[in-house]
């Protein structure tokens, strides 16, 4: 499996550059480089006509894919908005750069540059309009302009472009507030419902108006097209549409399969162009791509050598990889919700490695929680209305899954325990195995340590400095997550290794293992001291569930004093997750919140602080807080 791609400018890159012109070149490629125009609508899965989506109303795309290409094998490398942004923009997994976590602010390295900086130092004009959201500290002179106001319009003359447009219409947000059911375009009762959701009023209306939003979504790329037709410009752009990941509904964004990794994903190469198009105009493209592989595409189409840091391969131009057997995806920390996993996607095959397969798929989350639907389907599965496929979510996971996408295109039959699927499940799991160490996986060291981690240098330059760390790290995760008792005692020691994050995953083993780690206690109440709140923070869950309960109150109360927000975060976590209404735990909650009076709305302790107190029926007013959303 290749990942990393290569320097080196061949004679054909440089007939690309032929705007530079070599004349021997002219005949292969036109004097002009070609305008880039990208379409991003946001948290909407491949439900367009064009896809074969009967439901659908979705004409403008539907034109767009009948006059280029389609692709049918198009992934986020993670299911949710700015981790998968940091990606595309970089042209690096953000789990190899410690981007990963949700709304981040991490720095980058210095030598990962916005892949827009290479284009306009070449001569385009690249311009954004107008959401961001790169999970990073932004650097300076990314875009010529980065507003609601920036267009191609604005450059100079005939200079080339690049330019962004975001439509926002199709945002999970668009169906927080329920729009009257006559109001609807598309009807309830004709919605087809996914095997997992359950048949509520709440779950067809929110899919009705879904499915109402994405039609709008299309009314909006087509005005853009047409724009770009009444500008003369069609002839001489190239135009992609995507979506940033998939969604909406629950058990969509935020989550590894089909229905958060898979986008539409549509290009329309010119006449002009035509040597740079993927196959003839309306063909189905069956290529594995993924956002990792937008950067290098885009230099690949204008001629400049791709980075040696960039991991993901160029699928169109002179600098065209082979088709790739794999795409790969992530989970880190979605909003104030902690849980992580990797995923690896062939042509039929889904394979997720659950490194918390302690927690339950529908850990509550208050954005997502906003949805009638996502209230309507936790409700159910608590009046018993759920049937064994839809419970599923309410429970914890395995530790790997196994899906046939061809079958069972809604993943709800796990292969991994059949024995006639052995060969499948071995051959995706090393390749997991394979991509997070080649891409240094930062993953595995607990977000509340990026902090020490970074006093020196980026996450990603971190990775690079401590490789042997980072393999061990991923190893002693592996050994965590397929711990038997008979491991135990290799977890012991890991909990006195020198890498704090060795000694998590220590800890990971034996909360996983339950009752089985018994033996384990010893070493847990030692863990309990731990310099890593981290460690602190799993070793009390540990000890709580093996019935060690004054001990893991002290733990979880010790972790809540930590002066590092999302050490906080993952201990709010692990109290909801234990049901604690302790009342000395509810005092200790309450004075995290006091001890850090500055915090606001959007940080994610006091959003999960604040689910507990409303979960224990806890006035805020009692305890001298004012807090309100």
């Amino acid at each position: 499996m290749e990942i990393k791609k290569h320097l080196g400018i061949s004679l054909v890159i440089l007939c690309m550059a032929g705007v530079i012109g070599i004349s021997s070149c002219e005949k292969k490629y036109p004097k002009e480089l070609p305008n880039i125009l990208w379409i991003v609508s946001e948290d909407n899965s491949p439900f367009l006509g064009c896809y074969g989506d009967t439901l659908a109303t979705t004409p403008n795309l539907d034109k767009l894919a009948s006059g280029g290409n389609l692709y049918t094998h198009a992934y986020a490398n993670t299911p949710v908005c700015a981790p998968a942004r940091n990606t595309i923009i970089t042209g690096v997994y953000a789990n190899s750069s410690g981007n990963q976590h949700m709304r981040s602010k991490y720095q980058k390295s210095e030598i990962v540059n916005f892949f827009p900086k290479y284009l306009r130092n070449l001569g385009y004009y690249c311009t954004n309009n107008a959401k961001e959201d790169y999970n990073t500290i932004k650097p300076d002179s990314v875009w010529d302009e980065s507003s609601n106001q920036a267009h191609y319009q604005n450059r100079k003359g005939d200079q080339p472009f690049f330019h962004i447009f975001n439509i926002g219409i199709s945002h999970e947000s668009s169906i927080h507030k329920s729009v009257l059911g006559s109001e609807l375009k598309h009807d309830p009762d004709q919605m087809v419902l996914p095997p997992y959701h359950p048949d509520t009023e709440e779950m067809r209306h929110d899919w009705a108006q879904y499915y109402d939003k994405i039609s709008t979504m299309d009314e909006r790329v087509g005005s853009i097209l047409k724009e770009l037709e009444e500008n003369g410009l069609a002839e001489n752009t190239i135009v992609f549409y995507y979506s940033d990941h998939g969604g909406v509904l629950g058990r969509s964004k935020r989550y590894v399969y089909e229905s958060g990794t898979r986008v539409p994903f549509i290009i329309r190469v010119p006449e002009k162009y035509k040597h740079l198009r993927p196959g003839k105009n309306g063909e189905a493209i069956n290529r594995m791509i993924s956002f990792v592989d937008l950067a290098p595409t885009m230099l690949s189409l204008t001629g400049i050598p791709i980075p040696d840091y960039m991991q993901g391969n160029a699928f169109l131009g002179p600098q065209k990889s082979e088709d790739p057997e794999y795409a790969f995806m992530f989970r880190g920390r979605m909003d104030e919700r902690y849980d992580m996993s990797r995923a690896v996607r062939d042509h039929k095959f889904r394979y997720i490695h659950n490194y918390m397969p302690y927690r339950i798929y529908g850990q509550a989350l208050e954005y997502l929680w906003r949805a009638p639907s996502m209230k309507s389907w936790e409700k159910a599965y608590h009046d018993g209305k759920c049937d064994t496929i839809q419970s599923i979510f309410w429970n914890t996971k395995p530790v790997e899954e196994l899906y046939d996408t061809e079958n069972d295109p809604w993943e709800v039959t796990n292969l991994a325990e059949k024995p006639e699927y052995k060969e499948v499940l071995l051959r995706m799991r090393k390749a997991n195995l394979e991509w997070i160490k080649e891409i240094k996986d930062v993953g595995f060291i607990p977000e509340s340590e990026y902090e020490k981690n970074m006093e020196e240098m980026s996450m990603f330059d971190h990775a690079r400095a401590n490789k042997n760390n980072i393999e061990e790290n991923i190893e002693a995760a592996e050994y965590a997550t397929y711990a038997t008792k008979e491991t135990i005692p290799q977890l012991v020691q890991f909990l006195s290794n020198d890498n704090s994050a060795t000694r998590y995953w220590g800890a990971t083993g034996l909360l996983i293992l339950g009752d089985e780690a018994k033996s384990a206690i010893p070493a847990l109440k030692e863990a309990l001291h731990d310099t890593s709140p981290g460690v602190v923070t799993v070793a009390s869950e540990a000890l709580y569930n093996l019935g060690e309960y004054d001990d893991a109150l002290s733990g979880l109360k010790r972790a809540l004093q930590s002066e590092n927000t999302f050490a906080r975060t993952h201990a709010l976590n692990a109290i909801d997750c234990l049901e604690l209404d302790d009342r000395s735990m509810i005092e200790a909650v309450v004075q995290m919140i006091k001890d850090h009076e500055k915090m606001n709305r959007s940080q994610y302790d006091l959003r999960a602080a604040k689910f507990l107190l409303e979960k224990w029926n806890v006035d805020p007013a009692n305890y001298g807080l004012a807090f309100s959303w």
